[in-house]
C-alpha cells in the first residue's frame, strides 16, 4: 500500500499544509497572513489566531489537491520547533487529535532540519555529504550534512540572523514589512559598487550582523542630515549595497567551510535563498571554486509543508515516530 503522510506548517505567520505520497509531494497549500503588515512585524497572538482560522480549509484544500481521503493517511507531521509557541501550538495540536482519530503514527518535525531537506523535494538533489547555507529571518547557519537524519551545524550568526539583518535595513530606509524581497526588488536596478559598507571580521565559521546594521544605520544617519533626500534619490544603490555585503558576508564564510571540509556539494536554503541576488550569486562561486549547487524552487524557500512532509517521509522510514506527550519548543 502506499504511504500518505500529510504534513503541517506553523511555525509562525503562514499556515500550510502539504500531501506526501511515496516521497512525492502532491501539494502544498500556503495561507498567507496579511494582518502583519500594519505592525512592521509578525505580531504573535495575532498569528496564532489567523492559524486557528486557516488550518482547516488549508488541510482540507492540500488532501483535495492530491486526491488523498482522511482514510488513506499513514501518517501526520507537524512543525515541532522552533517557532512561535503559540503557532506552533496550533499546528501541533491539530495533527496530535487528527493523528488520535485516525489512530495513525505521529511525526515531530524540526524546522531547520526541513529547510535543508527542501533541497530533496524534486531533482536534482544534492548527494551527501553536502553543505547547506540556512538562512531566514530567525536563522543563518552552515549545515554539514552526512544523511537525512545526520546534521551538524558547523557555524551559525552570533547576534542577527541575514533575514533581519533585511528587514531591519529596509525598515531604516522606510520600506514596508516585509523590507527583504523589497531591498531584492530595488537592488536590481542598482549599483552595488557605488556604496561600500564593512564586512565583519569574525573568526571561524560564524557570522554577525550587528556591526553591519549599525554601519548602515550611521550612514544613513550622515547622508540625510546633508540631504533629507538622499534614500529617495539613491534607493536603488544603497539596496543594491547593502545585498550585496549581506550576500557577500554569507558566501565568504561557505567558501571557507567548503575549504576547511574538502566538501563541494552546496545547498541553500531558508527564506533568504529566495533572494535573487544569492541564488545568481552562489552560482557564480559555484563556477568559481567548482562547487556542485543546489536551489530550491521559490516555493520551497519560505515557510511551507512540503519541506516538513519530505523530512517526515524520512522519518516514517526509520520508524522515528512521535508520542501525544511531544511538546513543542520556541527554540532550536
Amino acid at each position: 500500500m502506499p504511504v500518505h503522510i500529510l504534513a503541517i506548517e506553523s511555525s509562525c505567520d503562514e499556515t500550510s499544509a502539504a500531501v506526501l505520497t511515496d516521497g512525492k509531494v502532491l501539494s502544498n497549500i500556503i495561507a498567507n497572513q496579511t494582518v502583519h503588515e500594519q505592525y512592521g512585524g509578525v505580531v504573535p497572538e495575532l498569528a496564532s489566531r489567523a492559524h486557528q482560522e486557516n488550518i482547516v480549509p488549508v488541510v482540507d484544500m492540500a488532501l483535495k489537491k492530491a486526491g488523498v481521503q482522511r482514510s488513506e493517511l499513514s501518517a501526520i507531521a507537524f512543525t515541532q520547533s522552533p517557532g512561535l509557541i503559540g503557532s506552533l501550538l496550533v499546528g501541533s495540536c491539530f495533527a496530535k487529535a487528527m493523528a488520535l482519530a485516525l489512530d495513525i503514527p505521529l511525526i515531530a518535525v524540526h524546522h531547520m532540519q526541513a529547510h535543508v531537506l527542501a533541497n530533496f523535494i524534486e531533482d536534482p538533489q544534492p548527494a551527501f555529504p553536502f553543505l547547506c547555507l540556512t538562512v531566514s529571518g530567525g536563522h543563518t547557519q552552515i549545515v554539514r550534512c552526512d544523511s537525512p537524519q545526520s546534521m551538524q551545524v558547523i557555524g551559525e550568526t552570533l547576534d542577527d540572523a541575514a533575514g533581519e539583518a533585511f528587514d531591519k535595513s529596509a525598515k531604516l530606509l522606510g520600506l514596508p514589512y516585509p523590507g527583504g524581497p523589497l531591498i531584492d526588488k530595488y537592488a536590481k536596478e542598482g549599483n552595488a559598487a557605488r556604496f561600500k559598507f564593512p564586512e565583519p571580521q569574525i573568526p571561524g565559521l560564524n557570522f554577525s550582523f550587528s556591526g553591519l546594521k549599525t554601519a548602515i544605520l550611521y550612514f544613513l544617519q550622515e547622508h540625510q542630515q546633508q540631504d533629507p533626500g538622499f534614500v529617495q534619490a539613491n534607493l536603488a544603490d544603497i539596496c543594491a549595497s547593502i545585498q550585496e555585503r549581506i550576500i557577500s558576508i554569507l558566501l565568504h564564510k561557505l567558501v571557507k567551510a567548503s575549504k576547511e571540509t574538502g566538501i563541494k556539494q552546496v545547498a541553500i536554503a531558508g527564506g533568504v535563498s529566495a533572494n535573487s541576488g544569492l541564488r545568481k550569486a552562489l552560482q557564480q562561486y559555484g563556477e568559481k571554486y567548482g562547487w556542485q549547487c543546489y536551489i530550491p524552487k521559490f516555493e520551497y524557500c519560505t515557510d511551507n509543508a512540503a519541506m516538513i512532509a519530505i523530512t517526515a517521509w524520512y522519518k516514517y522510514l526509520a520508524g522515528d515516530f512521535t508520542g501525544l506527550e511531544a511538546t513543542v519548543s520556541a527554540r532550536s
